[in-house]
């Protein structure tokens, strides 16, 4: 069987146009390029201090975050002191457990006086949330 060593091009071609496959290209980019940069995680960023023991809570808790300054945010809102116990002092809210996410360079002293605040509001169960230390 022999094969043709070369492609010849029809008489009224004597190349091929590749402007359309450029403009598509660049439309993908584009159109990559502007939708990957809308995708971010909504949230608080916070860097969660490592614990080797800690357990996997899958309940439906109150989610108090700490930033570095020791700002509170509970859903995402600014809370300050007095009415983070208001709203945990109403009977739905003491009954359900709580999640504490402090920044691991939060002073303590900070996260602490939330944990009483949330103790004399009459929550009973109140976590601390951590992360799993990664393997180097």
């Amino acid at each position: 069987m022999k094969f043709k060593r070369s492609v010849h091009l029809e008489h009224g071609l004597c190349q091929i146009d590749i402007a359309p496959l450029i403009d598509i290209v660049f439309q993908l980019l584009i159109f990559f390029m502007l939708t990957s940069s809308f995708v971010m995680q909504p949230g608080i960023k916070v860097n969660l201090p490592n614990a080797v023991a800690s357990d996997v809570i899958e309940e439906q808790n109150i989610i108090i975050v700490l930033s570095v300054e020791g700002i509170i945010y509970l859903d995402e809102k600014v809370f300050t002191s007095q009415e983070l116990m208001w709203y945990l002092s109403k009977k739905e809210n003491s009954a359900r457990p709580l999640l504490i996410k402090a920044d691991k360079r939060t002073p303590l002293g900070r996260v602490v006086e939330i944990w009483d605040l949330c103790r004399q509001a009459g929550v009973e169960r109140v976590n601390i949330a951590t992360q799993q230390p990664s393997e180097q």
